[in-house]
């Protein structure tokens, strides 16, 4: 049931809107529960009538669904942050002192249990996980993570390097990839490799995303780039797209970070077309296979400050979804809000956000900054909408003033098989609100 939020600090909205579902066609829809964490460091499971069906206490970071054919068939498994610790002064965020990392990550069952932890035997006694991990097919769980330390030639001291840990189920690692040591893959010419090298930032690369290639297509007829085993990520900060070598650990495959420049006046829409200018992405995966466009990469293109030098982007657009062919780079798939028949400025979140694409050929999209999550069809039809009534409450670093944040990191679409026998749902159809019209002055 829609509730009320007040907000100060969503981007574009007013201060004053409403929450839960706003909307809902259970007859276009494809109908499943959804899995975010909210400001609250709850994980939420919720059905399409926005209720709490079950709930992860304190997980102080984005919850992820483990597939329970790699839990031995139990239902219900989340990877989730269970402890923080200090982060020993070296921060994202210009101004503020401090900050948490994670030390300690794990898996939790449904009924909350810690079943599998990862953190005192991480390199300094602490995952640093950030934004994202997976379950691999072999047991092992790989985590992205932070690796604060001097890095030889570059300006920050020190810099906050993005690491892949592979890690066993005893919680020891077992493979390593360091992202500053791969710097001549990532694509950029030696004037750019500079302005890299002496950011002015210590989050240099800024990766938000790790996903396993997955079985594809492209593998199956050859191409072994794409071996299912293969970890993808993207990096916000230097603005690419990428895959690692599972054994090598080489850049085999990337997007990015030159793209065509669009602008005010040329901003395509026609598809199939070349990829053109994508800035500060985020969620870039490969859609599984048995999905719509599966073998594609789905990618949720912010529009954001990103890039060696900034790239250039529309002052007036919003943010896209983009489905890409990856071997010919070429968007066969979009969405903008003007698929939905508004300006494109109304569906814009410049950081964190993701897609998904769903069995039935929808996508649910979560526009992170608002914490608005929505399932268009393919034609760009709202057929679902739910606001975030979960807000992060903190105060303002620099004026102490209190603030409220919907914001959402990601949010996933959960299958009903995959919670325990007798977990209940809802599909009550919601009618939008009207617009009101105006009324003359009397």
């Amino acid at each position: 049931m829609a509730g009320t939020l007040y907000a100060s600090g969503a981007l574009a909205a007013p201060s004053v809107y409403p929450t839960g579902v706003t909307r809902y066609d259970p007859a276009k829809a494809f109908n499943s529960y959804v899995l975010f964490t909210g400001g609250d460091n709850i994980a939420h499971l919720i059905d399409m009538n926005g209720n709490s069906v079950h709930e992860w206490k304190d997980a102080a970071s984005h919850s992820t669904l483990i597939d329970p054919a790699l839990t031995g068939g139990k239902l219900g498994h989340v990877l989730v942050t269970l402890e923080l610790t200090d982060g020993k002064g070296t921060d994202l965020i210009p101004g503020q002192i401090n900050r948490r990392v994670s030390k300690t990550i794990g898996e939790l069952d449904w009924d909350g249990n810690a079943v599998w932890r990862f953190g005192d035997k991480a390199p300094g006694g602490a995952a640093q996980q950030h934004h994202d991990w997976a379950r691999l097919p072999n047991g092992n769980t790989a985590v992205l993570a932070n690796w604060v330390h001097p890095v030889k030639g570059f300006k920050p001291k020190p810099v906050i390097d993005d690491v892949v840990y592979e890690v066993n189920p005893a919680g020891e690692v077992v493979w390593k990839w360091v992202a500053s040591e791969h710097l001549n893959e990532f694509g950029f010419s030696p004037a750019e490799s500079k302005l890299v090298r002496n950011s002015a930032i210590a989050d240099v690369f800024h990766t938000n995303n790790l996903k396993p290639v997955g079985p594809n297509r492209w593998y199956a007829a050859g191409d072994k780039r794409f071996a299912p085993e293969n970890l993808l990520f993207d990096a916000r900060n230097a603005n690419f797209i990428a895959i690692i070598d599972r054994h090598s650990g080489k850049i085999v495959w990337r997007l990015g970070p030159h793209y065509p420049a669009t602008s005010e006046e040329n901003h395509p829409r026609n598809v199939p077309r070349p990829v053109d200018q994508i800035s500060g992405q985020h969620d870039a995966h490969i859609i599984p296979e048995g999905l719509p466009g599966a073998g594609n990469l789905l990618v949720f293109d912010n529009q954001g400050v990103a890039g060696y030098p900034p790239a250039v982007v529309p002052r007036t657009g919003g943010s896209r979804i983009l489905e890409i062919d990856p071997i010919q780079n070429q968007i066969v798939w979009q969405y903008t809000a003007e698929d939905s028949g508004s300006p494109a400025w109304s569906f814009r979140s410049t950081n964190i956000s993701s897609a998904r694409r769903l069995p039935n050929g929808n996508t649910l999209i979560d526009e992170g900054q608002n914490g608005r999550f929505f399932q268009i069809s393919k034609d760009g039809e709202i057929v679902w909408e739910y606001v975030n009534p979960y807000p992060k409450q903190g105060r303002d670093s620099l004026t102490g003033k209190p603030t409220s944040s919907p914001a959402v990191y990601r949010a996933q679409p959960v299958p009903y098989s995959w919670v325990p026998a007798g977990t209940p749902h809802s599909e009550n159809p919601v009618a939008a609100p009207e617009t009101a019209k105006a009324k003359p002055a009397s």
